[in-house]
């Protein structure tokens, strides 16, 4: 595929790279009501997931003290600075399906002497656990990430589980305590959130929706905060896609015992067994793709009715803790290594959702994208000590002035785009007043054909960054690792209300003033 030397250009210039915007614009319209603001948008909906998966970690994250690689204390620095720049506000590790396999005396203690354990899930390999609690805890540390640690429900005891988090927090004269002071950690870390158990249905013990409910309130009694601190958020494992019933029982049997419900949901092109390519596909599954991603709202709305239904004063939270695209096994890389390109097209679907989050907030207070680095819809991709980042990463970049923000109630009114039995409306759009003060506003063109004249209900000036490319898969790539990333854009004042012209398959953020 022919691609752009550099797509940092003027956005006179990059629309003009674009041959399909010599069309006639679609003509929408936004409406936005700044009296009716919504719960603010929790910075925690902007997390991230790293499992012990691939190069998602070893390589990744961590190279190790000793590598060529420049690092500090082991972390590589280049993909430490690039998410630092994101204001990762919160990490969910180890996994996953990893977690429910992970023994958490496995990673402490001297390097050297850490059992190597077979990783069961992802490709066969050895785990040397040289990666471990104390590396990811002073990671979100250097990060400034809250950690969000998901414990063993599926194969450990509860006792254990219990152990673990002593081991992290407790700041008295245990014996645990002591233990972690000789591992070279003598002030307690903070965990925020603790995860009971992952994917229980699944991977994590292939439980029924009852068992997995009664196993929640056993494990999580045994997460106990010392005295003094802040009591930490136990989060149940809870739905996969629209497993309805699964969040039922879940609600009904032990909300009593929890302070967030997970679900998890995967977007593909196709079905679960036939996901699609990441690169080089048709525009039927760019709209198959953006459809699929835009049933999370669906999804959403309905766990949320259920959980209405046992917790009407909106206690608890719904935590999307595994999101994003999900592609076949590149040619040439490691089968279970989930390790996949990034394209324009990712760019959309995390744009959809995020702006789908945003109006949510009264139940989704934290979503964590899977994953962080080199795995699925990832932020930042590494080939030995070469490093880019993706489309994804300029969204979240791009998205970061959402973070503690309070939405507004806007509607579109325009056009569709669709393909076959996939249709969406042709623009979609978030409103919300950042924590600075600044209005911020969303827009996504998802019609990869035709540009989109948005006249919006706004006054004022209004500039900000926005993303697109020449084609439906443009992406960076290790020789060429600008070629996708966001150009300065601006509005434009028409009779008082301001007009945003949107080229084709297009994402802009700005702030109006």
């Amino acid at each position: 595929m022919k691609l752009l030397k550099r797509f940092a250009l003027p956005i006179a210039a990059a629309v003009a790279a674009v041959p399909a915007q010599a069309q006639a614009p679609v003509e929408a319209t936004l409406t936005v009501d700044l009296q009716k603001a919504g719960p603010k948008i929790e910075r925690a909906v902007y997390g991230q997931f790293a499992e012990h998966l691939g190069t998602g970690i070893y390589e990744g994250v961590w190279v190790g003290p000793n590598s060529s690689i420049p690092n500090t204390n082991g972390y590589r620095n280049d993909v430490l600075a690039a998410l630092k720049k994101l204001d990762i506000p919160v990490i969910r590790w180890p996994g996953g399906c990893f977690a429910d396999e992970y023994n958490w005396r496995d990673g402490i203690g001297p390097r050297a002497q850490r059992p190597k354990r077979i990783n069961h899930h992802w490709g066969g390999v050895i785990e040397d656990n040289s990666f471990g609690t104390h590396e990811f805890m002073n990671y979100s540390e250097m990060l400034g990430a809250d950690a969000y640690v998901a414990g063993n429900m599926g194969s450990l005891s509860p006792l254990d589980m219990g152990y673990w988090f002593e081991y992290m927090t407790y700041s008295g004269d245990s014996t645990l305590a002591a233990e972690r002071r000789k591992n070279g950690r003598d002030k307690p870390w903070k965990v925020k959130y603790f995860g009971v158990g992952n994917e229980s249905w699944g991977c994590g013990g292939n439980m029924r929706p009852e068992y997995s409910a009664d196993l929640h309130r056993r494990y999580q009694t045994f997460v106990k905060t010392q005295r003094g601190n802040d009591p930490v958020i136990k989060v149940a494992t809870g739905a996969n896609v629209d497993d309805y019933k699964f969040t039922e029982v879940l609600m009904r049997e032990a909300r009593h015992t929890m302070q967030a419900v997970s679900i998890h949901y995967y977007t593909f092109a196709n079905n679960w067994d036939n996901k699609g390519r990441a690169l080089g596909f048709t525009e039927d599954e760019w709209a198959s793709t953006l459809a699929n991603a835009i049933r999370m709202d669906e999804l959403v709305a309905k766990h949320s009715a259920i959980m209405d239904k046992y917790d009407p004063e909106k206690r608890i939270g719904l935590y999307v803790d595994e999101w994003g695209t999900w592609w076949q096994d590149e040619p040439g890389t490691t089968p279970g290594f989930l390790h996949q390109q990034n394209s324009l097209r990712d760019a959309h679907v995390a744009a959809l959702t995020l702006n789908i989050f945003h109006r949510h907030t009264e139940r989704v207070k934290l979503a964590a994208i899977a994953q962080m680095v080199n795995v699925l819809q990832a932020m930042i991709l590494t080939d030995k000590e070469k490093m880019l980042l993706t489309p994804t990463y300029h969204i979240f970049d791009m998205y970061k002035p959402f973070q503690g923000a309070r939405p507004y109630a806007a509607s579109v009114q325009g056009p569709e785009y669709g393909r076959g039995k996939f249709k969406m409306a042709a623009v979609d759009a978030s409103v919300a007043r950042g924590a600075d003060g600044k209005l911020y506003l969303s827009l996504v063109n998802v019609d990869p054909n035709r540009p989109a004249r948005v006249t919006t209900s706004l006054s004022g000036r209004a500039t900000g960054r926005l993303l697109t490319g020449p084609a439906l898969d443009t992406h960076n790539s290790f020789d060429r690792p600008n070629t996708i990333q966001p150009v300065a854009y601006s509005g434009r004042n028409v009779g008082g209300k301001l007009v945003f012209d949107l080229p084709a398959k297009s994402i802009a953020v700005v702030a109006v003033e």
